[in-house]
């Protein structure tokens, strides 16, 4: 069956995610689809914390338990990478963990209150740079987003709602540095990955990748 030229993109995404969906398991009387290619120099789960890091631009809500004039539903962590709360006027909070932030504020307000129990609620985020994955150029919308585990192309490039008419997908790089500080670069086919469905193309991302996307030549 041929689709038409308007859709068939579109069709042929949401077929790469459902052949995603089907890669830890064999359908009944069919064949293993093929492993998702990994790039050998990605970082493993062992170097790559699970725990979220807090970065400038997030949103946070900050929980004093017993408190509520200490608290505060909406905190934003300003580009020195600081917020401000109730007694507490300047605070770092970039680079930490939740955890971590929610202990030293409540050694800071130890000073004031008795016991101070402090939950620390992430409620939009973007991380830090070291922990976005970044596309820029012929997306049709080049953003910085928050790196999250198993994060693959398909995912960036949904994320980024595709490419623009005047991309040339299949000349795309990915600029990584790997664990010991060297530069590359990673030759992708957007163009085959997305119109074409070659999940081959779908590497895992690694936090800090940029995504470049040239331009067509005419």
């Amino acid at each position: 069956m041929k689709f038409s030229t308007r859709f068939q993109p579109i069709v042929l995404l949401v077929a790469g995610l459902l052949t995603l969906a089907g890669c830890s398991s064999t359908p009944k009387g069919g064949t293993a689809v093929a492993p998702m290619k990994t790039d050998p120099g990605r970082a493993t789960d062992s170097t790559v914390s699970d725990e979220y890091i807090i970065g400038a631009g997030d949103q946070l809500s900050v929980f004093v338990y017993r408190n509520p004039d200490l608290s505060e539903g909406g905190v934003a962590v300003r580009p020195d990478g600081r917020i401000s709360t109730p007694l507490i006027e300047d605070i770092v909070a970039a680079g930490k963990k939740p955890k971590e932030l929610a202990r030293e504020i409540e050694k800071r307000l130890a000073k004031f209150i008795q016991d101070p129990n402090v939950t620390i609620i992430v409620r939009s985020f973007i991380g830090p740079p070291d922990r976005q994955v970044r596309v820029i150029g012929e997306a049709t919308d080049p953003i910085a987003i928050p790196y999250r585990e198993h994060m693959t192309l398909l995912d960036v490039m949904i994320a980024t709602k595709g490419l623009t008419k005047f991309a040339s997908g299949n000349r795309a790089v990915i600029v990584r540095v790997d664990p010991d500080g060297k530069r590359r670069s990673i030759n992708v086919r957007l163009a085959d990955l997305i119109k074409d469905g070659d999940i081959a193309q779908n590497i895992e991302m690694t936090p800090g990748d940029t995504l470049i996307i040239p331009q067509s030549w005419f």
